[in-house]
């Protein structure tokens, strides 16, 4: 009984150095938990505060992003309108140049003795139309007009009252 009573209190002896080391562990253990129990605070901390700044220039973003399409959208309508506009004055241009050959032409024939005066009247009715359509854009971008839209022929020359 003896020897098994030294037996036990050596078997303690040899024991009591690892439970030490086992309490020891245990409070490391602890320690740690609580460490990283404070970093994954800390880090979840900054990964809600990263995303609600990723969230922000997100939004900044698409609010930039939307201003550039409607400048975008604008300048796209204003570039189709310029080039309706700059169509249609084109159109008129080459109905002006019709008109004036068209006048010149039956002012040739009346010259040779033909009675076309209403003809030419009409004509040059339809040239007056046709040179405000196609000089319209002209007023609004200059404010002057060519010798030609001021009342000179072709050649240069002062037009009668009459031929206007």
């Amino acid at each position: 009984m003896d020897r098994f009573a030294a037996k036990k209190e050596d078997a303690r002896a040899q024991f009591s150095p690892v439970e030490s080391q086992l309490r020891g562990m245990k409070e490391m253990s602890s320690v740690y938990a609580k460490t990283i129990e404070e970093l994954e605070a800390r880090l979840a901390s900054e990964l809600e505060k990263a995303k609600s700044e990723a969230e922000k220039a997100k939004a900044e973003a698409e609010a930039i992003v939307a201003i550039y399409r409607a400048d975008a959208e604008a300048v796209q309508l204003q570039v189709r309108e310029a080039a309706e506009t700059t169509q249609t004055r084109a159109h008129w241009i080459v109905e002006l140049t019709k008109c004036q050959s068209r006048r010149e032409t039956l002012e040739e024939i009346h010259a040779r003795g033909f009675d076309l005066t209403d003809e030419i009247i009409k004509a040059k009715e339809h040239e007056a139309d046709a040179r405000a359509l196609a000089s319209s854009g002209d007023d609004d971008d200059n404010g002057s007009k060519s010798g030609f839209e001021n009342g000179e022929d072709l050649d240069g020359e002062e037009a009668t009252p009459e031929e206007n």
